[in-house]
């Protein structure tokens, strides 16, 4: 049988079961890439999902197709990424894409919007629901071609060097938060900022913001937040499933052979998979040592959860009437997210109300 029609028959599942990826492999041209992050390599969870992908396409491919991941600032700043892989400057790179919607809206659907989805939903919508094949017609004006990679799951609320009591204490707040959230804080009076998670610190240090949200404990922790800012808010309300993107030039994904493809999409999805077990499995412990070492949690007040939801639907309303592009995939966004949380208050919701107020 024609090795390439084995594969489209078989699926890559089917031939590495079958044993002949050894010798599919063989007949591979050797490539090599360069994966550019829009996250500080200190971070095993968020960027160390980008050496996994890569770890996975080398192991696959018996080390004929590498792949070196950089850092944000290594080889371009980290907010720049999407423009080195329109570009070709890079074959690929590793970020939220909801740090771009100053170049469109429609980026943040791709990854989190405020009240939007959580991470298992987010999951279902690109794979089972229409996510993905409308986020990839959106990319191709970018001439990229995207794959889940990653997500953090639900999110903390940020750090505070005083607790939010009320919706006044937003007003003139500086607040670095990422993204859409931004338009959401800008609209209840805050001063948002997009900050690079490795330039967090030092900005929260010298007083030149108020607040920071990055991820959670583990990262948060590792970044030392707690040390300048004693106050940890939850919950995260813009990123209840922030879904991170790899981002390919589509020049040089389609130069790739349908077998360096399927390996491309199979990493992929592993490395997505890890980064949510990651965050999953080490959140808990760091929590109890920043709780332990004096950082006081508190809880977003009804008021100020309520004036952010208002705001946010309002802005996803105003978007619609002014962007096709965001209308076109908000339209099937919303839909979804009506639907799987009718699903999820009956099952996901109610197990975990109960589970989490018992006595384990």
């Amino acid at each position: 049988m024609e090795r390439r029609n084995f594969i489209r028959q078989t699926g890559l599942a089917g031939v590495l079961a079958a044993g002949a990826a050894p010798a599919i492999v063989q007949a591979q041209a050797n490539v090599r890439w360069r994966l550019a992050s829009s996250f500080p390599k200190s971070l095993d969870t968020i960027f160390g999902a980008a050496d996994e992908f890569a770890k996975q396409v080398s192991a696959m491919t018996g080390g004929k197709f590498q792949i070196t991941t950089h850092a944000g600032g290594e080889l371009m700043p980290a907010f720049g990424v999407v423009d080195g892989v329109q570009n070709g400057t890079v074959e690929m790179a590793h970020t939220a894409p909801y740090y771009f919607f100053g170049k469109d809206e429609t980026f943040a659907l791709g990854c989190a919007i405020p009240f939007g989805l959580n991470s298992r939903q987010m999951t279902a919508w690109m794979y089972e629901g229409n996510g993905l094949k409308l986020m990839r017609e959106f990319y191709k004006g970018f001439n990229i071609i995207n794959f889940p990679g990653g997500n953090t799951g639900a999110q903390m609320g940020g750090w505070y060097r005083k607790p939010i009591t009320s919706v006044a204490d937003v007003k003139g707040l500086k607040m670095r938060v990422g993204g859409f959230a931004g338009k959401v804080i800008e609209r209840m009076g805050g001063v948002p900022q997009n900050i690079p998670g490795g330039e967090i610190y030092q900005a929260l240090e010298k007083g030149t913001i108020d607040a920071a949200e990055w991820v959670g404990p583990y990262d948060d922790l590792k970044l030392g937040f707690n040390k300048v800012a004693p106050n940890y808010g939850y919950p995260g309300w813009w990123e209840g499933g922030p879904q991170l993107d790899f981002f390919i030039n589509q020049k040089a994904f389609d130069a790739l052979t349908p077998e360096y493809k399927a390996i491309i999409e199979a990493a992929a999805s592993y490395a997505h998979l890890d980064m949510q077990a990651k965050y999953d499995g080490r959140n808990p412990a760091a929590l109890k040592t920043l709780v332990s070492g004096g950082t006081k949690l508190f809880r977003f007040p009804k008021d100020v959860m309520d004036a952010a939801f208002k705001e946010s639907m309002a802005l996803e309303s105003e978007n619609s009437a002014s962007n096709p592009a965001w209308k076109k995939v908000h339209t099937d966004f919303a839909a979804f997210r009506r639907d799987v949380n009718l699903w999820f208050r009956f099952t996901e919701a109610g197990f975990d109300d109960y589970m989490q107020s018992a006595r384990l």
